[in-house]
């Protein structure tokens, strides 16, 4: 199991404080069956700066502790980076980490309370002409999404991918966010399942649990549809969401004609 979004890098935002509790985050992660996750400290948001080059040298010593300790986990060092005006710049400047080493998908953040207009006007037709494709990470938080789902289908006709949350599935955040991830993967616009953990008490991993829902709700073959999304996207690969539809939109029934 790949976890695409975690903030288990020791000290470096508001995820784990500590190496001691990354390491019992790490044994979390691995007990829930994952095995590869991407580090993703927050980026560019106004709070927290976590430049390339510190990422790949703390994830380096992050994985040597990982080693040290026997916790079978591969880390990644990549971040969650927030939409700000200087997105092209700060790619320009080579200080963006990629979920893939081909600099092909962009674990992006929108701000919380909407979808501002120059992402789709200006920023995303730029990220287009380069080839990267914005995965955009829980949506189902973002308030001008829950207000107007219909701006989630809108990104993703225009090639966006998106990273639903465990956690959002099953509760942790409430009714409302459960119920609307559940209208997501109803509506065939969520790529991919992934922790955001941030620590041992509410923001955990929750993987498997959320797997085991999904399997329930809607099938063994859309868990294994979403689980293949995330190895596709750490390697750089294409994945494609076809028949997806506007949240709450009934999709049309297939009609067999025997004769």
């Amino acid at each position: 199991m790949i976890d695409l979004h975690s903030h288990i890098l020791p000290g470096v935002d508001d995820g784990s404080p500590d190496m001691e509790h990354s390491l019992a985050l790490a044994q979390v992660a691995v007990d829930n069956g994952i095995t590869h996750t991407l580090l993703t400290p927050h980026h560019m948001d106004g709070k927290y700066t976590n430049h390339k080059v510190d990422v790949i040298r703390k994830t380096q010593l992050f994985q040597a502790e990982l080693t040290r300790h026997n916790i079978p986990l591969t880390v990644f060092p990549c971040q969650e980076v927030h939409l700000t005006g200087d997105l092209i710049q700060a790619i320009d400047a080579d200080d963006i980490l990629f979920a893939d080493e081909g600099n092909h998908y962009l674990m992006l953040e929108l701000p919380h309370s909407h979808v501002p207009t120059y992402f789709m006007d200006d920023i995303l037709p730029e990220l287009e002409a380069r080839r990267i494709v914005p995965v955009i990470v829980h949506p189902e938080r973002n308030q001008g999404i829950q207000a107007n789902p219909d701006l989630l289908y809108e990104l993703v006709e225009n090639g966006c991918l998106t990273q639903l949350t465990a956690s959002s599935y099953l509760d942790i955040f409430g009714k409302h966010v459960t119920e609307l991830t559940q209208q997501i993967i109803d509506a065939g616009l969520g790529a991919v399942f992934s922790s955001d953990a941030h620590n041992l008490k509410g923001r955990n991993f929750r993987m498997q649990a959320a797997f085991d829902k999904l399997t329930q709700q809607n099938g063994l073959a859309k868990t294994q549809w979403m689980q293949a999304n995330a190895k596709h996207i750490i390697n750089g690969e294409e994945v494609t969401l076809t028949n997806f539809t506007k949240v709450g939109a009934k999709k049309k029934k297939k009609h067999f004609w025997f004769f």
